[in-house]
């Protein structure tokens, strides 16, 4: 198994930058090449590799009751007393909502191509189904223009987990009658918004959604269960292939559709084989249980049992349909054990001594990004693919009286990771983008605003913008199509 050949043999691609460009060599042949400049040693990217940036509409959009926005279970989530730190909401957020012009010159001014952003179910539909919320999709149309105007592809999620609170109150993802609630809200967005927006992504991080949000309850709806996991799990898939095949029927000749998965290699804890079975069973939960059913028509094994039960026939043949893409979100691996308390019989331990750690304590393991694309290419075909979502979040510094954010730290970590995309390039994996995670601190979920993610700080007072030193490295590495080895 390749997982377990990583353990012994895996590259830290920043120790071959260290050793300079004679070590970089071996790892950039064919279309990714080293090159150099008078500043800098540098590996260059593929031409057309798509550049941009990705963010969702509850952490930054705000304006939660405005122009007929319903609320959504991230609303009700948030405002229950000790949820979220420090009693943080997403009522305001960034305030995209009424800045997004501001936000997509920013996007210009540092040369990103592409935006992802979500749709914001409950503004299209405020009670989940039903007649559609025009004042909603305008702000869509509005942000669509403003994109196009400025050279910039718009990448619209359908759902990145601010589900109406209404369709909660019939049981949400729990429910399987969801698959059609879901698809008749993307045939609503794409008839406005698909003559203009090409690239389509159906879900983002179902596995997240149903592992935090159904079964440990620490991510809204609040849901506790293994049996609530499974069916939330099953159930996006479901939505995912039915809207897939409604939306391709619709308008599939003239659009790119996909989703986004998290994907996380799972190793076990100090590589001892009394953990490895920990490891798969993880691996089988947040990876296997929807890539498999998508790309292959079956249910992981370890789990196939317990699908079955929740299935129907004809389910998998719903959920296997074609997509034109696969984003996928990596931060870092995940280190696991057997816990007789943990949710699937596992738990969570420490990544081998000496590993970096980010402000969130998450270890920093850019050769796990090298790891997944090349599982992607193994195992599932190689279909087209972007990194979706890659980032850090870190105490941020300020340097000076001007108040410049000076995060070397994150501009380390993405350096290395798409370092580690290069790799993987290198290696015939069918990498075509990268959208950075993200473009503006935000509302970051149950941590509230202390963790801060984005290229750009945001004034929690004023909502002013100020651009860290992250961005300004960021447009460089766009402006070269190319990542300095230091």
């Amino acid at each position: 198994m390749r997982r377990r050949s990583f353990l012994k043999t895996a590259l830290n691609v920043t120790a071959a930058a260290a050793a300079g460009t004679g070590a970089m060599a071996a790892l950039t042949r064919g279309g990714v090449h080293a090159a150099s400049d008078s500043a800098a040693p540098t590996v260059a990217f593929p031409d057309g590799f798509l550049w941009g940036v990705s963010t969702s509409s509850y952490q930054i959009e705000g304006a939660v009751a405005e122009d007929g926005r319903g609320p959504s279970v991230w609303d009700t989530f948030s405002h229950s007393y000790g949820r979220i730190a420090n009693g943080d909401t997403g009522d305001v957020a960034c305030d995209h909502y009424h800045r997004y012009a501001e936000d997509v010159e920013l996007m210009a001014r540092a040369g990103m191509r592409a935006y992802r952003f979500s749709i914001a179910w409950p503004r299209i539909l405020p009670t989940g189904t039903g007649a559609v919320n025009a004042k909603g999709l305008d702000f869509y149309d509005r942000l669509t223009d403003a994109l196009l105007a400025k050279g910039i592809q718009p990448w619209p999620c359908l759902f990145h987990w601010d589900l109406p609170q209404a369709l909660q109150d019939r049981g949400g993802w729990t429910n399987r009658d969801i698959a059609g609630w879901f698809t008749d809200y993307a045939l609503a967005v794409t008839a406005r918004l698909g003559d203009r927006a090409k690239h389509w992504v159906m879900l983002n991080e179902p596995s997240v959604v149903a592992i935090f949000g159904h079964g440990t309850g620490g991510h809204a709806p609040g849901m506790t269960g293994r049996d609530n996991c499974l069916k939330a799990i099953h159930h996006q898939n479901l939505a995912q292939g039915t809207a897939l095949a409604a939306l391709r029927q619709a308008g599939g000749k003239n659009w790119q559709l996909g989703t986004v998965l998290s994907l996380q290699p799972s190793w076990p804890v100090g590589g001892l084989d009394s953990n490895y079975q920990a490891s798969l069973m993880w691996d089988a939960v947040w990876n296997r249980s929807c890539l498999d059913p998508l790309f292959k028509g079956r249910f992981p094994e370890l789990l196939e049992a317990e699908f079955t039960r929740i299935a129907e026939p004809g389910d998998l043949e719903r959920i296997r349909q074609p997509v034109d893409f696969l984003g996928i979100n990596y931060y870092s691996r995940m280190h696991q054990q057997p816990d007789p308390h943990g949710l699937f019989g596992t738990g969570y331990g420490s990544a081998p001594e000496g590993t970096r750690r980010t402000g969130m304590d998450w270890p920093v393991e850019p050769d796990g990004l090298t790891e997944i694309l090349a599982e992607l290419q193994e195992k599932y075909g190689n279909p087209p693919v972007y990194v979706a979502e890659n980032g850090a979040a870190y105490p941020d510094t300020v340097v000076d009286s001007s108040g410049r954010v000076e995060d070397r730290d994150r501009i380390a970590y993405l350096r290395d990771h798409l370092l580690a995309a290069a790799k993987a390039i290198d290696e015939g994996c069918n990498l075509k983008g990268y959208l950075a995670w993200t473009l503006l601190d935000n509302f970051e979920w149950a941590e509230g605003y202390r963790r801060k993610f984005g290229l750009i700080q945001v004034d929690r007072e004023t909502m002013a913008r100020k651009p860290k030193a992250s961005y300004d490295w960021y447009a460089s590495v766009i402006r070269n199509n190319a990542v300095p080895l230091r």
